[in-house]
């Protein structure tokens, strides 16, 4: 795709960006334009560009554009153009450049002079133009670290070079591709002369600076080569020779630029009174000025960009862990956090009931129906987080969260217990109300609480962290459990000994609820429900918890009769009682021969 420059009347007032061919792009002074700033006879949206694959590009002037466009000396509203050529706007001048490729030959350059320099001997050197350098050092900050992206990034990038060295032609940013065979691309390019092509980046140059480290320069016209460093004498040099008189090339440091290099070539300045050989010794020191300053920008860009992919990654971080947990991480390596490793950890799952029946009934509203499903999987990560849990996982209309990973959490069993408690209570709020995004949705909650492995599944890049092991297994059966124990949240034996022991009553209450062996597994289970304060509306009373508690003892001693009695005596609103009820009633209040103790759980 070809580059569209800007230039405006002062020399810094300019831009060079790659036109996309898979969209539009528009010219102005608005935030979301490609910005020219410096010109107040632009509008805020001005012209809509559209690049073709032929490589030409239709340009369209905005109908609420102020001044008008001139292309070919003419005012026109809407046209074409071709690489090479130009349009005005005001006092900004746009041209459309074909942008090099990299320049690649085998054939050996006897005129070149190479020097390779090591970066602590630049950083000794001390600047011939220092008042100049420090000035633009000191823009340097705000100029790169005020770019919202990598594209805009290397423009400024590109622009400070053009403008901090005085004899160069082209800069450009490429980067070596060590998995194909050193392939070299041009990331971004810019140069001087917008009407012409611009000499091409030398691919050998860009390779031998990330193969040694450090910063290459080429000169030509000496006949003779000078090596220092990581030259290596025995093999060719090449630059490509396409109108100028030197090249270097720095490398960028930094894990989030491997294989990048800047690239920068251009003129000596004549002097009839100098040999050639004269003006090459005093280039060479010159240019030792604009590599220091490249080496600078270069670290500066290495620094920034490991920053940005820093930031990315507590982006990514912040979306399952609680901002508590992000602070106690900060000083931390993400790679180290994330990697596997055992914990112990409460483990809740909460799925969402009354999903199939509305999805018939909104057959015709699916959008309506995604907004509220969003809404009520918010309200469960909102939950989660909000007890500084980790948002482990998504499964269809369910939501996973963990605690006690990545750092330790003691109490890691009374926040799963307290945020299933708050999910319930604001679920069954939004029901009361009737008109809310809950409405006509329930939730089945199951918290167990043990030993797994824990850590990041996939690539830093996307990050997706949860848990193994057969707490977790147990969390999802005791979730699956609600709908026939007719139990909003079921935990297990241990989160249950945690709550009595810990959890106030005024806090959380647990009841036994039977032993069961759930469909496919062999071990059987107690299963515990967890229940708010007494004092919350409509929840179960202590004195129906006692009398329940008593009926499961009657029929684990065998009393089936007592147990039948004593389920009658609990109230009706106490829906998990009917679960023993049928079961004793559809065996004739009689228990099997061989009953062990365990009632089994049909898989349905």
């Amino acid at each position: 795709m070809p580059d569209l420059i800007a230039q405006g009347p002062r020399s810094s007032d300019r831009w060079r960006r790659e036109l996309p061919a898979d969209r539009e792009v528009v010219v102005g002074r608005s935030p979301g334009a490609w910005q020219v700033d410096w010109d107040d006879r632009i509008s805020r949206i001005h012209a809509s560009l559209h690049a073709n694959e032929s490589g030409s590009v239709l340009v369209e002037r905005h109908p609420a554009a102020r001044n008008p466009i001139f292309y070919r000396g003419q005012k026109r509203d809407r046209f074409t153009m071709q690489p090479g050529e130009h349009f005005v706007i005001g006092r900004t001048t746009f041209t459309l450049a074909v942008r090099p490729l990299v320049a690649e030959s085998s054939v050996a350059d006897p005129t070149v002079t190479e020097q390779a320099f090591a970066s602590a001997a630049l950083r000794r050197r001390l600047y011939r133009d220092a008042g100049n350098r420090i000035e633009m050092l000191s823009r340097l900050p705000d100029l790169i670290t005020g770019s919202t992206s990598d594209s805009e990034l290397l423009v400024r990038v590109t622009g400070v070079l053009l403008q901090a060295t005085a004899g160069a032609t082209a800069v450009a940013v490429l980067r070596v591709d060590s998995e194909s065979s050193g392939n070299v691309q041009v990331l971004h390019y810019d140069s001087r002369a917008p009407e012409q092509a611009g000499p091409r980046p030398s691919g050998r140059l860009a390779r031998q600076a990330i193969e040694c480290g450090e910063s290459v320069l080429h000169l030509w016209g000496g006949g003779r080569m000078v090596s220092q460093g990581c030259v290596d004498q025995s093999r060719p040099a090449f630059t490509a020779d396409e109108g100028v008189d030197w090249a270097f090339c720095v490398p960028i440091p930094g894990e989030a630029s491997p294989g990048w290099v800047l690239y920068e070539s251009g003129q000596l300045p004549r002097d009839a009174k100098q040999s050639v050989e004269q003006s090459l010794e005093a280039a060479s020191n010159d240019l030792q000025d604009d590599l220091k300053f490249a080496e600078l920008v270069a670290t500066t860009l290495g620094r920034l960009r490991q920053l940005r992919n820093l930031q990315q990654r507590q982006a990514g971080l912040s979306r399952f862990f609680a901002p508590v947990v992000m602070e106690a991480l900060g000083g931390r390596d993400a790679q180290d956090v994330l990697r596997p490793r055992e914990a112990d950890i409460a483990v809740l799952f909460c799925d969402l009931r009354g999903f199939s029946r509305r999805s018939e009934e909104q057959a015709d509203q699916l959008m309506e129906l995604l907004q509220r499903v969003s809404e009520a999987l918010s309200v469960m990560t909102r939950r989660i987080l909000h007890w500084d849990g980790v948002i482990g996982d998504f499964h269809g209309d369910a939501a996973m969260g963990f605690w006690g990973w990545p750092i330790a959490q003691p109490d890691a069993a009374g926040r799963a217990c307290r945020t299933a408690l708050e999910i319930l209570a604001e679920f069954g709020r939004e029901g009361a109300a009737g008109d809310g995004p809950l409405s006509g949705f329930r939730c089945g909650i199951g918290v167990a609480t043990g030993r797994a492995v824990v850590g990041q599944i996939g690539s830093s890049d996307q990050v997706k962290v949860t848990a193994f092991g057969p707490v977790v297994n147990l969390a999802s059966r005791l979730e699956g459990m609600t709908k026939p124990l007719s139990a909003e949240i079921l935990i297990d034996e241990a989160t249950a000994r945690y709550v009595r022991e810990t959890l106030p009553r005024s806090l959380a209450r647990t009841r036994r609820l039977a032993p069961v062996r759930p469909a496919g597994m062999r071990t059987p289970l107690v299963v515990h429900q967890l229940l708010p304060p007494a004092a919350t509306p409509g929840t179960i009373r202590d004195a129906d918890i006692e009398t329940y508690e008593a009926a499961l003892d009657d029929l684990l001693d065998r009393r089936w009769d007592r147990a039948f009695e004593r389920l009658h005596e609990v109230s009706a609103s106490d829906r998990a009682k009917d679960f023993l009820t049928v079961y004793i009633a559809s065996h004739g209040r009689v228990p099997p021969a061989n009953w062990d103790g365990v009632v089994p759980l049909e898989r349905k």
